[in-house]
This record gives C-alpha cells, sequence and structure tokens, in this order.
C-alpha cells in the first residue's frame, strides 16, 4: 500500500521535472534550438500537424534554424504558423528553405527570461508540493484507518518528504543551468 503511494508520487514528480525541462525549452537563449518549435502547429491540408512532420529542421550556425519542408507547397503555411506563435522571431523564406534567425539578446531581454526561468521553477515546485500534500494525506488515511501502523506511516512521510526534496533539488539543478546558459554571453 505504501509503496504504491511512494510509487505514484514518484513518477508523478517525474512528470513535473519533465514539464518543467519542456517549459525551459521554450525560453529561448542566444543559441538557435529546434526544441523551440515543437509546440508549434501548421495547418496543412485541413489538418493540424507538428513541423517536425513536414520539414526537417537544423542548427547550421549557432543563431540559425534551417527548415527545409518535404513539400515545397508548405512553405507558407510553416511560415503562417511561426509568425502566429509568436515567438519573437521573423521567419525568412526564399520559397524552398525557411530561416529563422535569432538576434543577440539584450542584457534586459536575459533578465526577463530569468524572471520566466525562476517562475517556471516555482511552479514546478508547487506541484511537487502538492504531490506530498496528496501522498501524506493518504498515508495518514491509510494509518487512521488501521490499515498500518504509526511506525509505517512515519517511514512513509519521511520517504516522501525525502522524494520531495530530491526532486525540488534537481529542479534547482535545472533552474540554474539554464540561468547560466541564458546570462552567458
Amino acid at each position: 500500500m505504501i509503496s504504491d503511494i511512494i510509487d505514484q508520487m514518484k513518477v508523478k514528480c517525474q512528470k513535473s521535472i519533465d514539464s518543467v525541462k519542456k517549459e525551459f525549452s521554450h525560453v529561448r537563449t542566444g543559441r538557435a534550438n529546434t526544441s523551440m518549435l515543437d509546440d508549434i502547429r501548421v495547418e496543412y491540408y485541413d489538418q493540424q500537424m507538428p513541423i517536425n512532420q513536414l520539414a526537417t529542421m537544423s542548427v547550421p550556425e549557432p543563431r540559425v534554424i534551417l527548415i527545409s519542408p518535404w513539400d515545397v507547397g508548405s512553405v507558407s503555411a510553416i511560415d503562417k504558423a511561426i509568425q502566429k506563435a509568436n515567438l519573437g522571431l521573423n521567419p525568412n523564406s526564399d520559397g524552398k528553405f525557411i530561416r529563422l534567425v535569432f538576434p543577440e539578446l539584450t542584457e534586459d531581454r536575459r533578465k526577463e527570461f530569468v524572471k520566466i526561468i525562476h517562475s517556471k521553477t516555482e511552479e514546478g515546485r508547487v506541484a511537487v508540493r502538492n504531490l506530498r500534500r496528496d501522498a501524506n494525506e493518504h498515508a495518514k488515511k491509510l494509518m487512521k484507518d488501521h490499515e498500518i501502523s504509526e511506525d509505517d506511516e512515519k517511514r512513509a512521510l519521511d520517504e516522501i518528504q525525502k522524494i520531495t526534496d530530491d526532486i525540488i533539488s534537481k529542479m534547482n539543478h535545472l533552474q540554474e543551468t539554464k540561468e547560466k546558459e541564458i546570462l552567458e554571453v
């Protein structure tokens, strides 16, 4: 019973970390990264499709993403979807390829990105704390219903706290790494 609670918490905490990582990938640094385009959907033949199903994306230079559509007819649809996504990038199209050039980040813009990273990390921490609260309540309910002993409850609460501390420290490490990446000139 307790192992089920802890296993469920570990799975949900891993999802929280994955969510924070995904949010971080959308915050751009001075370098081009194709993962920024993962959530952009392109309307093509009356269907919403991700860009990576319509084109090959590469990073030929540190601040350029090159999008090579498999069907030349999809160039304008991809261009439109990128502009609609409001990434702060202006796609340059030559009819065959689309180039996304990342401008140099100003110091103020870097600081804004750091604030965004801090808020995303805090959202992740709050989610993990909520998971801890739910797991603790579940363990206390089992003890109250006499399904486990007080010692088992104490061990479960300690294990839940240990998992929470571990996950939060991982999130803090991710935040520090991303912050250094953003502030790097």
